[in-house]
């Protein structure tokens, strides 16, 4: 199968459509592997022609981010959601691109099931190693967020933030929630989730980047009372949380303070506000002639920093 070598200047929608029509429908990510199109100029000619099909895969879920105003964003960003997460095809192929968006689909469910089973088996380790791992699971609840709760899962390799090391992809969100817990029981469940994630980053077999925070029920509550970035945060990764391991009655009553606190309105108001700034951003994007984005502000509309390091 022959390669498209370059798409630009006013070439740019014929050359894409012979690259289609060469190899069909295509994610963003292996358009741009099978040329060397600036990937805004690609990104506003699929989304500009009518010839040309972009379908969506997965969700789009909300982050909160103090970099953007209003502090609430859509995920996957702009840049992520086009390359990973959109077909793109011609009009003629869409029952081809129905296909390939759904295997796609069913290949991020996959991946984030995986992710899952491994931060689930990982976390019961850590309760085996305890000395009293009956109390522990008496206890303590494991609650998994972000990418792999939304199922959204993805193995781009990245560095992980601090020591560079490549990691598979989507990092393991995990809560860790006490109640009644030991000031000595806590420090030593700390000590084990720590060496754990030092462990899967390093094993070759996992790469694998762990994010955790443990904390007792009476600090879950305060944080529920949603004042303050930080305490927005907290609650709404309690929110889109999933159960992992644990007390799972513990879990349920978190979920009911959840909802007592009126968390989950709270979170819609904030996504419909982050829906309606996306697709005005979108907008001002479109409507830029430039394929550099210098304007720091419309950068941010279109990727975060750490997507545009992954890459770049």
């Amino acid at each position: 199968m022959k390669s498209v070598s370059r798409l630009k200047g006013f070439g740019v929608m014929n050359n894409l459509v012979d690259l289609l029509k060469t190899h069909g429908p295509q994610t963003g990510k292996e358009i741009i592997d099978k040329t060397t199109i600036n990937i805004f100029k690609l990104w506003q000619t699929c989304n500009q022609s009518s010839n040309i099909i972009t379908k969506t895969i997965g969700t789009r879920y909300l982050r909160l981010d103090k970099h953007v105003e209003g502090i609430a964003r859509l995920s996957p960003s702009i840049l992520r959601e086009f390359c990973n997460y959109s077909v793109i095809s011609l009009q003629e192929q869409t029952e081809t691109s129905r296909l390939k968006a759904e295997q796609i689909h069913q290949s991020i469910i996959k991946i984030s099931k995986n992710k899952y089973e491994i931060a689930q088996h990982i976390m019961e380790q850590v309760i085996d190693s305890q000395p009293a791992p009956e109390i522990i699971r008496d206890k303590v609840c494991f609650i998994i967020a972000g990418d792999v709760a939304y199922e959204m899962a993805h193995l781009e390799a990245r560095p992980e933030f601090s020591t560079g090391r490549i990691v598979n992809g989507s990092d393991l969100d995990i809560v860790i929630i006490h109640k009644n817990l030991s000031a000595d029981m806590v420090k030593s469940l700390d000590a084990s989730v720590y060496d754990k994630k030092y462990n899967i980053l390093c094993n070759p077999a996992y790469r694998e980047e762990i994010d955790y925070i443990i904390k007792d029920i009476t600090k879950v509550e305060k944080q529920l009372n949603f004042e303050g970035f930080e305490a927005m945060v907290a609650s709404k990764i309690l929110d889109e949380g999933k159960y992992l391991c644990g007390n799972l009655a513990l879990f349920s009553d978190i979920k009911k303070m959840v909802m007592d606190f009126g968390i989950p309105e709270k979170l819609a108001v904030l996504k419909e506000k982050a829906s309606i700034e996306r697709e005005n951003a979108k907008r001002r994007l479109l409507a830029l002639n430039d394929t550099v984005i210098n304007d720091k502000e419309m950068a941010q509309l279109f990727y975060t920093t750490s997507e545009r390091e992954e890459f770049y």
